[in-house]
């Protein structure tokens, strides 16, 4: 019989989900309402310091309100990260507005500032100003949020962070999805925490985050009939799935513990290997290490092909994965407008994510150890 799978990220219970489940079972809160909803709600906000939660089914549900809470409508410009998960650029497609792409910059693989301003100028002389900026912590590492929102005030350009795999992380202390007009969360099955699938959308202002909860379900007016005056979605959170996240968010300090040190078992396995890099951490940036990833330079060492690399561990039934392919690379939005130059594309081409699950065990990682230095020894 073969070894078993070793999985990139997978979930990670703890051991109050099950009682919460069984709980809401138990009272026969099995709904889109019920007090673990609020519950969760209020922790989330203890935690990252954002004053109000709405939790929903999905990060990109949470995206589309908060476009929508935007008024972002038809031919709308909204600049987004190219560098990310297609769930961060499709809910502009939904409201039928422009997605246009910004590159990163090499040092926390994030949006761009340079580029991001001479995509908003371009607009600006086309008397086209963009409706809101969506800019994403990938795998972890906080974007360079005081450059970006210097740019967000100085053209009066609203941000929504799309913190979904930054759930943990911090600048200078201060949590990823606090910094912009709205932040973004997302415990789909392999984040730091999950509640099977589900996200949050997050902000400062209460009413915006009522009218989120609102819209979220179907728009329903206040009445006692079924009454619609505008278009909402069927998008609330489960209390089931919201008892497990309370359970989860219970856990969230020893995830990142356990992710960071996955990260350092990366780095000194790879320290006596030339060509191989990882993504630091900026002075004051403090990131959760969702996933661990690798640079490959192969002018420096031939051995690293990235996708030999990736091959070999699956013949191992060890799961890794490319970096995220660019969303102007994408067959879908090829048509689409790009600024910046060709960061997204090098680490694309480059890059790869290895197994961080926060459920890794010695063994694992040592089956995974051995899987890498028989690749550099061939």
């Amino acid at each position: 019989m073969g070894q078993s799978k070793i999985w990139l990220s997978s979930p990670h219970m703890g051991t109050e989900e099950l009682k919460n489940v069984q709980e809401a079972f138990a009272t026969n809160w099995v709904a889109p309402a019920g007090p673990f909803i609020n519950q969760f709600e209020k922790n989330l906000s203890d935690y990252t310091k954002a004053k109000h939660t709405a939790v929903v089914q999905s990060g990109t549900a949470a995206i589309h309100l908060a476009l929508r809470l935007l008024d972002v409508a038809k031919d709308d410009v909204v600049l987004c990260q190219s560098f990310t998960f297609i769930g961060s650029s499709n809910p502009i497609v939904y409201q039928q507005a422009q997605p246009v792409f910004i590159d990163s910059e090499s040092e926390t693989w994030n949006m761009c500032p340079e580029a991001l301003e001479m995509a908003i100028e371009h607009f600006l002389k086309l008397d086209k100003k963009p409706k809101a900026i969506i800019v994403v912590h990938l795998y972890g590492m906080p974007a360079k949020m005081k450059e970006i929102i210097a740019i967000s005030k100085r053209y009066d350009i609203p941000i929504i962070e799309d913190a979904a795999e930054a759930l943990g992380s911090t600048i200078d202390g201060y949590s990823c999805s606090s910094f912009g007009t709205f932040g973004i969360l997302s415990f789909n099955g392999n984040k730091i925490i999950t509640t099977s699938g589900g996200g949050a959308l997050q902000s400062n202002d209460e009413p915006t985050i009522a009218k989120a909860r609102f819209l979220a379900t179907q728009a329903k007016d206040n009445a006692p009939h079924y009454q619609h005056s505008t278009i909402g979605y069927n998008y609330r959170m489960s209390n089931i799935a919201a008892a497990i996240g309370v359970g989860q968010l219970e856990v969230l300090d020893q995830r990142v513990q356990a992710r960071r040190a996955n990260h350092a078992f990366y780095e000194d396995l790879f320290k006596e290997v030339e060509g191989v890099s990882f993504l630091k951490e900026p002075n004051g940036f403090f990131s959760n290490r969702w996933l661990t990833c690798v640079v490959f330079d192969q002018d420096k060492n031939h051995k690293l092909n990235p996708d030999k690399f990736r091959l070999h561990l699956e013949q191992d039934n060890i799961e890794s994965r490319p970096l995220w392919k660019p969303m102007h690379l994408q067959p879908i939005y090829k048509n689409e407008l790009y600024f910046g130059g060709q960061v997204a594309e090098q680490l694309f081409e480059k890059g790869l994510c290895l197994p961080s699950g926060s459920n890794l065990t010695k063994q694992e990682k040592d089956r995974i150890q051995s899987s890498i230095f028989s690749f550099l020894d061939q």
